[in-house]
C-alpha cells in the first residue's frame, strides 16, 4: 500500500472539491451548502453518517475490519480477535477532524476560483482541511480491511469564533463510534511562516488561550469647549487602553507571555461634542492557565480603578473563550514519526525538510482545544505556501490576499490516513 501514490491519484478530485468549497464559503455554525458537498463526497463510501442538531456538522464513522482489537476498554491490555461484527466498545477508535467554515473577508487573491459570496472567503484554509479529510475518508474506506479499529471523521462548522467544536462535543462526536475516542488528530494549513509542504508540530502548549474583553465607559456628555462641565469617557477609555499594555509588563512575568489587542474603539458622533459613553473591545491571549486566571481578576480591577479615579463608571464584561491548545506529548511524537515514515527528510540535499518543531507556541487560538482537553492527540500544521514564494513575506491566514497551494492536498490526505492506520494498529497491538 502506497498512501502517497493513492492520495495523489485523487488530486484532481480533491482540487475540484476544494475549489467548489472555496467558491461558496459559509460563515458560522450554519453551513448548508458546505454540508451538502461533504455529504455528497461521503456518499457510497459505506460510512455511518450523521448530522448535527444545533449546527450543520457532519460525523462519519468508518468500521475497520482488520487487525486485532482489545477486549473492553482500550487501556485494559486484553486482546480479542477483531471482526466487522465485534462490539464497538471492544475496538479502538481514532478521531480525525477538519473545520469547514470561512471568514467575513472580501477576497482579493484574483484566483480563478475566487469566492462568489460577497464578504466571505476561505481565508484560513478550511476548504483544504475539509477536502483533505474527505480524501482520507476515501482512502481509508478502500482500506478498511487494514484498519484495526474504527475511525471517526469530524467535519466541524464554526471554528472561527463560534466554538463549533464544543457543540459537536456536546452532541457526542467523541463517542460516535460507540466508545470514547482513544486518540484525536487535527491539521491546519498556513499561507506563510514555513516553507512549502513542511509539517510543523509542538508537544505541550501549541496555541494560546483566547478570551474577549468588552468595556463601556459611562460618562456625562457636554460641549467640547467646556470639558470640566462634563465627564469625558473618551480620555478615560484612552487611558484604559494604554494602562492595559502597562499592566502586562508590570504585573505579569515576561517569560510567560500575554497579549492584549484592542481591536475596536468607538465613541462620539461629532468632534466638538463630548459623548455620554465610549466603548472598546479587546482580545486577550495567554499561554498558561495561571495567567489566564489572573487576567480575569486583574483587568476588571484595573479598569474599575481608572474609572473611579476620574469619577466615572465602567461596565466590564470578560468572556472566557477558547482554552489553551495543548497537544499530548506521546501523540505528538507519534505524529512526528508518522510524518517521517511517509515523507522522510533530506537534510543537506537542498530539498525542504518535511518536518520541523515549533520553538514557541502560536499566538492564535483553536477550538480543537476542546477535543484535545478530552482525548489525547495532536494538532499538526502544514505549510500551503505556493512553491517559490517566500514564507516570510507571504500573506498570512485571514488576509484577503492569503493563498493556499492545492499541491499540498494529497500530502495532507495521506498523513490523515496514515495516522489512523498506524495509530489503530498500535492501539490494537498494545
Amino acid at each position: 500500500m502506497d498512501l502517497i501514490a493513492d492520495a495523489r491519484s485523487l488530486e484532481g478530485t480533491l482540487t475540484h472539491l476544494r475549489h467548489a468549497l472555496h467558491e461558496e464559503p459559509e460563515i458560522g455554525l450554519e453551513l448548508p451548502r458546505t454540508q451538502e458537498k461533504v455529504l455528497a463526497a461521503l456518499d457510497g463510501l459505506g460510512l455511518e453518517v450523521s448530522t448535527g442538531t444545533d449546527t450543520t456538522s457532519v460525523t462519519a464513522v468508518l468500521r475497520g475490519t482488520g487487525g486485532t482489537a482489545r477486549r473492553g476498554d482500550a487501556h485494559d491490555g486484553g486482546d480479542a480477535p477483531s471482526s466487522s461484527a465485534a462490539p464497538a466498545a471492544a475496538r479502538p477508535t481514532v478521531l480525525l477532524r477538519a473545520d469547514m467554515d470561512a471568514l467575513p473577508v472580501q477576497e482579493r487573491t484574483g484566483a480563478e476560483f475566487t469566492s462568489r459570496i460577497d464578504g466571505a472567503m476561505h481565508a484560513c484554509g478550511h476548504d483544504l482541511h475539509t477536502s483533505m479529510l474527505l480524501g482520507a475518508a476515501t482512502l481509508l474506506a478502500d482500506n478498511r480491511h487494514r484498519l484495526a479499529g474504527d475511525v471517526v471523521f469530524m467535519f466541524q462548522p464554526g471554528e472561527e469564533g463560534f466554538d463549533g467544536a464544543s457543540v459537536m462535543v456536546r452532541e457526542g462526536v467523541l463517542d460516535a463510534s460507540g466508545r470514547r475516542a482513544d486518540a484525536a488528530f487535527g491539521m491546519h494549513v498556513f499561507s506563510s511562516m514555513a516553507p512549502h509542504g513542511q509539517f510543523v508540530t509542538r508537544p505541550g502548549v501549541m496555541m494560546s488561550a483566547s478570551d474577549g474583553l468588552f468595556v463601556r465607559v459611562l460618562g456625562a456628555g457636554g460641549h467640547g469647549s467646556a470639558p470640566h462641565m462634563a465627564k469625558d469617557p473618551v480620555t478615560v477609555a484612552a487611558e484604559m487602553v494604554l494602562a492595559l499594555q502597562t499592566m502586562l509588563t508590570r504585573q505579569f512575568d515576561m517569560f510567560d507571555p500575554a497579549v492584549i489587542t484592542v481591536g475596536r474603539l468607538a465613541a462620539g458622533s461629532k468632534r466638538n461634542v463630548i459623548p455620554e459613553t465610549a466603548e472598546f473591545d479587546a482580545t486577550i491571549r495567554t499561554f498558561s492557565d495561571a495567567h489566564r486566571g489572573r487576567m480575569q481578576t486583574a483587568i476588571p480591577r484595573l479598569l474599575q480603578g481608572i474609572a473611579q479615579a476620574h469619577g466615572l463608571d465602567v461596565e466590564v464584561r470578560y468572556e472566557a473563550e477558547y482554552p489553551l491548545t495543548v497537544t499530548d506529548v506521546a501523540q505528538t511524537e507519534f505524529a512526528e514519526r508518522a510524518i517521517a515514515e511517509l515523507f522522510g527528510e533530506a537534510p543537506g540535499s537542498g530539498a525542504a525538510v518535511r518536518h520541523a518543531r515549533l520553538a514557541n507556541p502560536l499566538s492564535g487560538s483553536e477550538d480543537f482545544s476542546r477535543v484535545l482537553a478530552e482525548v489525547p492527540g495532536s494538532f499538526i500544521g502544514l505549510s500551503a505556501v505556493p512553491a517559490g514564494v517566500d514564507p516570510a513575506t507571504a500573506a498570512f491566514n485571514h488576509s484577503p490576499f492569503a493563498t493556499f497551494d492545492d499541491s499540498v492536498l494529497a500530502d495532507g490526505t495521506a498523513l490523515y490516513a496514515h495516522l489512523a492506520l498506524s495509530k489503530l494498529a498500535a492501539l490494537a497491538g498494545a
